[in-house]
């Protein structure tokens, strides 16, 4: 049986007058890996900011395995800190920073004082390295936060973006060695490559996990189950994605149909107690109290989905959109570099590349927004561009949702010639008509998003560019989303994270490589990562030898010109270059040494001083390095 971290009992949360659960229950349990799934607004982040203990709920029971660690990730993390990555990351009260400050408040206390008593200390303290994997924290989290790209550990936290404050959380979050990991939107402000890493770090990780996501592939590739939060219930689905959608239909088909019986039987209940006389009997009361209850349960709203539609497209010339070697640098850094596309009738290509790479300033030259250095972009007279950026625009206050929609339009033409009206087509979109009546300003930055997406699609341009058009969109009204651009006649370029989306949508990319180079691939994404994984694999198999030679025998170098060294220095220097691979092999080989296991107490306790006194060694020859290659004035 399953040992349980977490239960859950009976739980109810509301806003004000707002229920957004009421009375559910789910437990996690160790190795368990769940995704919880919902509309936006269902109470997915106040069900982990209650599980993490960060706010408090109504009613219910929860209980946690004792002395188990969970750890928090939240939608915006580190806010308001000041101090260096590397400092919030070392000052964190987690599990394993925990363990690795008594180890060196140990070290220090057997150096001032060797008793027995202090040595002993030292001994558990050791024996807590090993069990928890410890001896290399500091290297793996500079190997994270590498792979996440925040590499300079001394920039304070407070002069990162959201994004990147998001990153430094996430590294924190999985070095924590918690039983538990709660996890909002981890993969929000990573690029493919960075979220592709992420799947794999999480799918080896012996640890349980509830993660918020609306990315479909890292749902699949993470998860054994899904939670999905629905009409203030929760239910669970043993398997991915595709099986949850398959259930959940027809858990849906099934209720419809209910709903149908028992609608007739509500009809004649309901004549019944509009019959029976004033004074009701006692015989009648259970009668009166199951009518009651069937009336409560048909108020539940049923969620179906809505069917999807063609809209009338605006005609296309034989000239679209031409881009003629195009370059484009910023702080002398080469952006685009010549980069020449004819696009044709129907093209729907989506662009990618790591995080800075250039793909929205690329979108700003094609808008004209941007004015590329060389090159010329030529644009078709019957091409209408509808862009959707990242910034969403301000809108007054007081101004309705369905007023921002109508000053555009009022209705939208479909492929059959009928129309529908602009709150049918917000009400398709996932804003309901009591939604649309809704003041500006109470709208949250998701939802912003995506009234500032449907006023751009509704205008029916026949030329689309979007620049991460899924963020913030919740799972449903991603399909919808996709459902209506797979319908598309018109031209389509997109920058997306989403793989899924660039997957179903999109049958070419745009592939930012350094340097500014812009290779076009005439397939879709997994087509191309399926390629590259190809390529790269043979490469690194070609490269094998030579790179573990290179390891080996690498020395620190200086491009900058060195200084005049006297004879004595040029020796003490060749002496530091000699020693300092072979510390490095001291050190690699005690790590090995304490891991194993094989150790008894006195032999880590002897193993763990030298340790120290090798990375002090270590320092003390780096330093001394660097002020002999200090650069001449």
């Amino acid at each position: 049986m399953a040992e349980n971290y977490i239960t859950v009992e009976n739980l109810s949360k509301s806003y004000g007058e707002k229920p957004l659960f009421e009375n559910i229950g789910f437990g996690i349990n160790k190795g368990q890996k769940t995704a919880l799934v919902a509309a936006n607004g269902s109470g997915k982040s106040t069900l982990l900011k209650i599980l993490a203990g960060k706010e408090p709920y109504d009613d219910g029971k929860l209980s946690f395995r004792k002395n188990i660690s969970i750890a928090y990730l939240e939608q915006q993390p580190l806010q308001g800190v000041q101090a260096s990555i590397m400092d919030v990351i070392f000052e964190s009260d987690s599990p394993l920073m925990k363990t690795v400050k008594r180890y060196e408040q140990a070290v220090r206390a057997v150096q001032r004082d060797p008793s027995p008593k202090v040595q002993q200390e030292l001994t558990e303290a050791i024996s807590e390295m090993d069990s928890m994997a410890a001896w290399n924290y500091e290297s793996n989290v500079k190997e994270i936060l590498g792979k996440l790209q925040i590499n300079d550990l001394e920039q304070n936290v407070a002069t990162l973006s959201g994004g990147e404050r998001k990153k430094v959380a996430l590294c924190m979050v999985l070095l924590s060695n918690s039983e538990v990991l709660l996890l909002d939107e981890p993969t929000n402000h990573l690029d493919i490559q960075m979220i592709e890493w992420l799947e794999s770090y999480l799918s080896k990780a012996n640890q349980s996990l509830l993660v918020v996501s609306h990315d479909r592939y890292f749902i699949d590739a993470i998860s054994t189950d899904i939670y999905e939060l629905d009409n203030c219930t929760i239910n669970k689905y043993n398997g991915n994605f595709a099986y949850y959608l398959e259930k959940k239909a027809e858990r849906q088909q099934q209720q419809v149909a209910w709903q149908a019986k028992a609608r007739n039987l509500y009809k004649k209940e309901l004549e019944w107690i509009r019959r029976m006389p004033q004074a009701r009997g006692t015989k009648s009361r259970s009668r009166i109290e199951a009518f009651e209850q069937l009336e409560q349960q048909l108020q539940q709203k049923v969620e179906q989905e809505s069917k999807t539609f063609s809209v009338k497209s605006r005609r296309i010339g034989s000239k679209i959109l031409e881009i003629n070697n195009i370059t484009k640098t910023f702080d002398n850094r080469v952006i685009i570099d010549d980069f020449s596309h004819t696009y044709k009738r129907g093209d729907k290509i989506g662009i990618v590349g790591s995080n800075g790479c250039g793909k929205t300033t690329f979108l700003e030259v094609i808008t004209g927004k941007t004015k590329a250095d060389k090159g010329k972009i030529t644009i078709g007279q019957t091409i209408t561009i509808g862009y959707f950026t990242q910034n969403t625009p301000t809108e007054k206050p007081d101004t309705r949702v369905i007023d921002i929609i109508r000053r555009s339009t009022d209705s939208i033409t479909l492929a059959d010639g009928t129309h529908l009206s602009a709150s049918q087509y917000l009400t398709y979109f996932g804003i309901p008509p009591q939604k649309q009546f809704t003041e500006y300003s109470l709208l949250s930055g998701g939802e912003r998003r995506l009234l500032f997406l449907l006023e751009i699609l509704i205008t029916n341009p026949n030329f689309l560019i979007l620049d991460e058009p899924t963020n913030d969109l919740d799972i449903y009204t991603q399909m919808k989303l996709e459902n209506f651009l797979e319908d598309y006649d018109g031209c389509l370029l997109v920058v997306s994270h989403d793989r899924h989306f660039l997957d179903r949508i999109c049958s070419q990319l745009f592939v930012f490589e350094p340097n500014g180079k812009i290779k076009e691939y005439p397939f879709a994404y997994t087509r191309y990562l399926e390629d590259k994984k190809s390529k790269q694999k043979a490469e690194n198999e070609a490269k094998h030898s030579a790179e573990k030679t290179t390891a080996e025998t690498k020395k620190p170098q200086r491009e900058h010109t060195k200084r005049k060294l006297s004879y004595k220095e040029q020796r003490e220097l060749e002496e530091i270059e000699k020693s300092l691979p072979e510390l490095e092999q001291q050190k690699a080989y005690l790590e090995q040494q304490m891991n194993s296991g094989e150790l008894n107490p006195d032999q880590l306790t002897e193993k763990s001083l030298l340790y120290q006194q090798i990375l002090e060694q270590i320092d003390q020859k780096e330093l001394r390095w660097l002020e002999l290659n200090e650069p001449t004035a």
